[in-house]
């Protein structure tokens, strides 16, 4: 941990930094795979699908950012390369040979749902933990999170 004069715990600030790390790493994971689909989709559907996937993984970027700039405030270090997220990421490979506009849907609500239960989770043990500032940043992710699921799922009825 580096020195800082945050007054939380230095054994709270630890915990949340690992957990901030767990979680950034499905965050570029999942950000991967949103620009994935937007590489790759296919089918009648494409422009939408393709524009969809663009403004998803931008919001997912702001995920991104926000979990890495909060480890690093607490004192710890911000661990998102390709590395340590495939090492750490609890997302389910993306499927490569997916090209029809549903696969890519599918392949995604399931990652957004992976991510979003993941983040409440981190809600629950941030706010166990002390921590208010970082179970409101999960808060604040989770809501973004279930608003894109809902964006991609709606494509899929």
């Amino acid at each position: 941990m580096h020195p800082t004069s945050n007054d939380l715990p230095k054994k709270t600030r630890a915990a949340m930094c690992d957990l901030l790390n767990a979680r950034l790493a499905d965050a570029i994971d999942l950000r991967l795979q949103t620009k994935q689909a937007h590489w790759n989709v296919k089918g009648p559907h494409f422009i939408a699908l393709h524009e969809l996937f663009d403004k998803l993984y931008d919001v997912v970027g702001e995920y991104v950012d926000e979990l890495a700039e909060r480890a690093v405030q607490l004192g710890g270090t911000a661990k998102g390369t390709l590395q340590a997220v495939a090492k750490h990421t609890s997302l389910y490979a993306y499927p490569i040979a997916a090209s029809d506009g549903r696969d890519h849907l599918k392949a995604l609500s399931r990652a957004l749902a992976h991510f979003g239960k993941s983040v409440r989770h981190a809600i629950e043990a941030a706010a166990k933990a002390g921590d208010a500032d970082t179970a409101d940043l999960y808060t604040e992710i989770s809501r973004e999170n279930d608003k894109q699921l809902w964006f991609i799922e709606a494509h899929l009825e």
